[in-house]
């Protein structure tokens, strides 16, 4: 199952409260989670676009708080290829190697196959 590993959270994401019931992560891999109008998390883009990751390593229910990644490192992923950029989804949040588009946001890359070093930024002096 997917874990942080080198993760500061006093720079390297932020906590907010889920939206809504969540399961922990299907296929032990992160998921792409956005904000709604709410400030609240939410799997996909919601309404500020995809701005980082969640690992769970359990069911959460609406509410309860959450540490969104925005950079940092995370282990254990399965079924992932070494030295690839990955996007997440903007409906679903899963990670996939599919090219930047509308429907496919930056999130990453691999070291190995089950590192993910995750890189999203919203700072438009660092780039996305």
């Amino acid at each position: 199952m997917a874990r942080y590993d080198k993760y500061d959270n006093l720079a390297g994401g932020f906590r907010a409260p889920l939206n809504a019931d969540l399961a922990k992560t299907s296929a032990g891999n992160p998921l792409g989670v956005g904000l709604n109008t709410s400030g609240r998390v939410v799997v996909g883009a919601g309404n500020t676009g995809v701005v980082g990751v969640i690992c769970l390593t359990r069911d959460m229910k609406a509410g309860d708080i959450v540490d969104v990644m925005t950079a940092g490192e995370v282990v254990d992923c399965g079924s992932l290829v070494a030295g690839t950029v990955y996007t997440a989804n903007t409906t679903t949040g899963v990670l996939t190697n599919g090219a930047a588009s509308a429907t496919q946001t930056p999130i990453g890359y691999t070291v190995e196959a089950t590192r993910l070093v995750v890189r999203r930024s919203t700072n438009p002096f660092i780039g996305t």
